[in-house]
């Protein structure tokens, strides 16, 4: 019979299984932290960033000039998605505004 009231009594001091402990906000804390950083870190500036670039697509005007895909040039011709881009004299190809990666400072393309 006293094994009986024992085994109650530890049945009765024992957790619940699967309750949390304490305040739920002390819970979340590490997971709302985790995603400030996150934010700070990674999301804020990358966002930026395209912001950035937006602009510069935006302002791409003729005479720019430009590196696109690796290739250096001068904007000819502005269009709502695509540029033509002359690489050499006498010579253009058409590009996607979103390969653009540069804007150059003017004469850059002469000293080189």
């Amino acid at each position: 019979m006293s094994f009986s009231l024992i085994s109650q009594a530890h049945a009765a001091a024992a957790p619940a299984a699967g309750a949390a402990p304490g305040n739920p906000f002390i819970t979340f804390l590490p997971l709302l932290l985790l995603f400030g950083v996150f934010y700070f870190m990674l999301i804020r500036p990358q966002m930026k960033r395209q912001k950035e670039v937006r602009n510069m697509l935006s302002q791409l005007a003729k005479n720019d000039e430009v590196i696109a895909a690796g290739i250096a040039g001068r904007v000819d011709e502005v269009g709502e998605s695509f540029c033509t881009v002359e690489i050499a004299p006498n010579v253009k190809i058409r590009v996607q505004k979103g390969a653009i990666t540069q804007v150059l400072p003017k004469g850059t393309l002469k000293s080189s």
